[in-house]
């Protein structure tokens, strides 16, 4: 299966667009989308499970490892039709199950479009398209209250902390003083997103500023952080629009949160 990937796709990231906040990884680092199957990664980054992990208060506070699996060769296909009988790897069903593997996200990066709250010492980006339901935005006040009161210094840090576990990169905080973006330091890592408290599983969260490739050659923007459609299901492919939440689906994983938190 791997074969048909090696050499069908043509990296060039010669023109990238990088986000603001973050830095593409190093050149051995890439996720090339087949257009018609699986997300075939270059680099053998660390891919392990990532849960969705509450605090005492119930509220989602924590991404926390569970399971590593092997990057064994180069490339790696992982599935992103949903029904691979070797998740998280590919298998081939893409080849004959009912899905649409049509990349319909637009080109653009995620703050064109994206709205501004702006507080008394933060402002807030908010591009509601690429949300992937991961819910950390609902701690506390909710980010977009705490950033109306980020002149103190708890609800600042609230809402730095909320913008930058967005997984998908929905939100960002932004210091008003200098215009820059915060951005937690992630190194190149893919993450099989498990949200035991909707008894689902989720997308693939790609930290760390590696690259995502179309099979035409073109590269969307890079960025710290991002999550990929796994499901299948996604209308906002390749990025995950928590479809995955109202299906239930399961990666039949298993796993539990027991490695490091963040």
């Amino acid at each position: 299966m791997l074969a048909k990937y090696k050499t069908s796709l043509i990296y060039c990231v010669m023109s990238t667009k990088i986000q603001k906040g973050s830095r593409q990884a190093d050149k051995k680092y890439r996720i090339e989308i087949a257009g018609d199957g699986p997300l075939v990664v270059y680099g053998k980054p660390r891919l392990c499970q990532k849960f969705i992990v509450p605090n005492g208060r119930g509220e989602i506070w924590w991404l926390q490892d569970g399971l590593s699996f092997e990057m064994a060769t180069e490339p790696v296909a992982l599935c992103r039709c949903g029904e691979s009988r070797n998740k998280p790897y590919c298998d081939g069903s893409h080849t004959h199950v009912d899905w649409d593997p049509a990349l319909t996200a637009p080109e653009t990066g995620v703050l064109d479009g994206a709205e501004v709250m702006e507080g008394p010492v933060l402002s807030l980006s908010d591009n509601e398209k690429y949300c992937a339901f991961a819910r950390f935005c609902d701690a506390g006040l909710r980010v977009w209250n705490e950033v109306d009161e980020s002149d103190h210094p708890e609800h600042r840090d609230m809402t730095i902390r909320e913008a930058n576990h967005c997984i998908a990169g929905r939100l960002s905080a932004w210091d008003n003083a200098s215009g820059e973006p915060y951005e937690p330091e992630l190194e190149p890592e893919l993450g099989l997103v498990e949200d035991p408290k909707i008894h689902a599983s989720a997308g693939l969260f790609v930290s760390g500023g590696i690259p995502i490739l179309r099979a035409d050659g073109f590269t969307y923007e890079v960025r710290n952080r991002a999550t990929l459609c796994r499901c299948g299901q996604s209308s906002n492919k390749p990025w995950c629009d928590g479809t995955h939440a109202s299906l239930r689906w399961n990666d039949g994983l298993g796993g539990a949160p027991t490695g490091k938190k963040w």
